[in-house]
């Protein structure tokens, strides 16, 4: 398991909040109208590479929302480089994942029933 310092945890953190509001605003043209939320956000130890774990409802072509939220990733960087101008000098890279644990933690709770 990977140790993540503090410094990463807050550019994390503060990552997901501002994806976080970013798909809110624009669910309908981006995302479909699905409701997408950043689950977890990793950076790298170098600072230049954020991994972004999505979670999408209603989880049907969950895979098509991600795909398109990939082709417009150059976009969100440029919009998430606005919003931490004053408490970020780089933006990292994003990569966007799609985070199915929700789904599987569903799966479970019926096979369990």
């Amino acid at each position: 398991m990977e140790q993540f310092t503090t410094r990463q945890n807050k550019i994390g953190r503060l990552i997901q909040k501002e994806l976080s509001e970013f798909f809110r605003r624009e669910a309908l043209t981006l995302a479909k109208g699905k409701m997408v939320s950043v689950t977890a956000v990793r950076i790298t130890k170098d600072m230049s590479l954020a991994r972004c774990y999505l979670s999408i409802f209603p989880s049907e072509g969950a895979a098509a929302v991600v795909a398109e939220i990939k082709l417009h990733k150059g976009h969100l960087r440029g919009e998430l480089g606005q919003a931490v101008r004053f408490q970020l000098r780089h933006v990292p890279e994003l990569e966007f994942f799609l985070d199915d644990s929700l789904d599987y933690i569903e799966k479970i709770d019926n096979l369990l029933k």
